[in-house]
């Protein structure tokens, strides 16, 4: 992946899993390749409020093989999968979260 793009994001967590992606999800083949060329490449100017680790990000691991054989297609359709997933979850908690509820002192008075 272009590193110098600002929208470009690594990060390492504590167990040592590091994820690098594209900020506005144009890579589909990430971590290992950009779209060549990339309608949302912009060039890294400064980095600002950046919050620098001490950590260096382990190497890139080795592209898969058959990656040009439609694994783009496939990762596309598994995260449509997961995104239809998180809508549902998200409107069956947005609707719990509207039901009204009894005000914390009702129920103070009632348990005297």
């Amino acid at each position: 992946m272009r590193t110098e793009c600002k929208n470009y994001e690594s990060r390492t967590y504590p167990g040592g899993e590091t994820v690098r992606k594209c900020n506005i999800d144009l890579a589909p083949e990430a971590p290992w390749r950009c779209p060549n060329p990339c309608k949302g490449y912009e060039p890294r100017l400064a980095d600002v409020n950046w919050k620098h680790g001490t950590l260096v990000a382990p190497p890139t691991p080795e592209e898969p093989p058959g990656l040009d054989d439609g694994a783009a297609e496939l990762l596309d359709a598994a995260e449509d999968i997961v995104n239809e997933a998180g809508k549902e979850i998200l409107s069956e908690y947005q609707a719990r979260e509207s039901e009204p509820r009894e005000s914390f002192w009702k129920r103070f008075r009632r348990s005297r």
